[in-house]
């Protein structure tokens, strides 16, 4: 059925209208008309307004759009970091947009893993020691150097970050969030900091991860050519979604080109 707008024969466009103050509590993911203002002084900045979009679990969702759009502030608030202004959150039926301080440092520690730009490894610790760090903190961690096996590190588990290359330091940060076992992986802009081949091969990891393990993965970036690799793909331009589409015919990272 055409809902107008859509895009290719491929692809299935989710009305955003159709979800506007609706709690789906059968999604994984649910952002139900958040909007977030940042006041300095008297001056205030509209971040996002009227936000509204549902994730499945066990999804690869790719949340695209130019810098300053709001997809980063999106994630921050779906990862605890930030607070909304108004509107509500859910992340597998718990209301996250309802938590206090207290229950936030538990949700970020236990339910979600983080993916950054820039790795955040330390640096004085191996990379077995950087995964035990974060598992160190869990109730059902995974084993840390298992973890590191799967993403290709056996061999280097012992080495520090100033000795890896940026794609093996990555995939320990992969690793590092894999091993808390989380409900969740938010990853942004994960290969912003890699060359072209290098990147391609985290993103396998990350599709792979999602794909084997039944993970709810989740990618911000501003590369609109990985939107083909996902099963969600969300818009976001001018602090709102502008766009939701499920893809039905997607495409293999090492066939993807920007």
């Amino acid at each position: 059925m055409d809902m107008g707008g859509g895009r290719d024969l491929g692809e299935t466009r989710v009305p955003v209208c159709l979800r506007l103050g609706r709690i789906n509590m059968s999604a994984f993911v649910s952002f139900q008309d958040v909007s977030k203002v940042y006041k300095t002084g008297e001056v205030e900045i509209q971040a996002l307004h009227d936000v509204n979009f549902d994730i499945g679990k066990g999804e690869f969702c790719v949340i695209v759009g130019a810098s300053g759009a709001g997809k980063t502030t999106i994630l921050n608030i779906l990862g605890g970091m930030d607070t909304l202004t108004s509107g509500k959150v859910f992340l597998d039926g718990q209301e996250v947009s309802s938590f206090g301080r207290r229950q936030l440092t538990s949700y970020r520690r236990y339910d979600v893993g983080f993916v950054f730009q820039f790795y955040n490894l330390v640096q004085n610790l191996t990379a077995l020691e950087n995964v035990e760090l974060a598992a160190q903190i869990c109730r059902e961690p995974l084993d840390a150097a298992m973890v590191l096996e799967q993403v290709g590190l056996r061999e280097r588990m012992n080495n520090f970050p100033a000795q890896l290359s940026g794609g093996e330091q990555q995939r320990v940060a992969i690793a590092r969030a894999l091993a808390k076992n989380p409900k969740l992986l938010l990853c942004d802009e994960p290969t912003g900091a890699l060359d072209y081949n290098t990147g391609k091969a985290v993103l396998k990891l990350l599709q792979g991860t999602c794909r084997e393990m039944g993970r709810t993965v989740i990618v911000i970036t501003h590369n609109q050519a990985l939107t083909a690799m996902a099963d969600r793909v969300i818009t976001v331009k001018s602090g709102t979604v502008a766009d939701m589409t499920m893809n039905d015919n997607i495409v293999d990272v090492s066939e993807i080109e920007w």
